[in-house]
């Protein structure tokens, strides 16, 4: 059973608490691996080293990939017990596979998120930056959800927002837009308080804006700016 502990381009959907436990204890009692992809979710992103470490939770097999490299290409499929016995010399290849490089840098990653404390700073920016999203978007008509864990966030929109990336990008920020609806933020681990409170401000304005132009003609009136009630 191959499963995302929290979705990444199908919109930052978080499970409910107990989730990834239930999936454990399915595939214990039927025998099956249970494969967690956390290339997005994983090293440190989440408040956790891993998401699953949440509820407690260790996969038979485990993906990672983009944080490990820092931006170098690389990946990795970790597994342990009767899973870490199914490959064998020859059975699976990589283009860019285990070179020197990548694995340096690999390994150097780690130990800046380990000496940088990062995946508590994850956690600790993270719920405040929530909280602040919350806050300030939550309120707005047109505006269905703000969640996150860590410093992986969501906020959904009542429509689809693809245009929003240029308006975001002309006020300096990089978004991504997923799930057509879905403005995903996943800031970099060593955001200051000071840059979440920019990005904050600027996304505000930047979906005020576009809430604004797309809702032209209808009555529906948005929240008025530091209108937080």
């Amino acid at each position: 059973m191959l499963v995302e502990p929290i979705t990444g381009e199908g919109g930052v959907s978080i499970p409910d608490a107990g989730y990834l436990k239930g999936l454990r204890k399915i595939c214990d009692e039927r025998g099956w691996l249970l494969m967690l992809d956390e290339i997005q979710t994983g090293m440190c992103r989440t408040g956790k080293w891993f998401a699953c470490q949440h509820e407690g939770v260790v996969p038979d097999v485990m993906t990672l990939a983009k944080g490990l490299g820092n931006g170098v290409p690389i990946g990795a499929c970790l597994a342990h017990g009767k899973a870490a016995q199914v490959f064998k010399p020859g059975n699976h290849g990589s283009t860019f596979s285990g070179n020197p490089l990548v694995c340096r840098v690999g390994l150097t990653v780690i130990d800046e998120l380990e000496k940088g404390k990062l995946a508590d700073h994850a956690a600790k920016l993270g719920k405040s930056l929530l909280a602040k999203l919350k806050v300030t978007l939550g309120p707005i008509a047109g505006v269905k959800d703000v969640r996150g864990r860590g410093l992986m966030l969501a906020v959904e929109l009542d429509r689809p927002c693809k245009e929003l990336l240029q308006m975001a990008l002309d006020r300096g920020l990089l978004i991504n837009v997923t799930a057509d609806n879905v403005i995903r933020l996943l800031p970099p681990l060593i955001m200051s308080d000071a840059e979440a409170d920019i990005l904050v401000r600027e996304l505000e304005g930047a979906v005020r804006a576009f809430l604004e132009k797309t809702t032209a003609g209808t009555k529906e009136p948005l929240a008025p700016a530091g209108s937080h009630a």
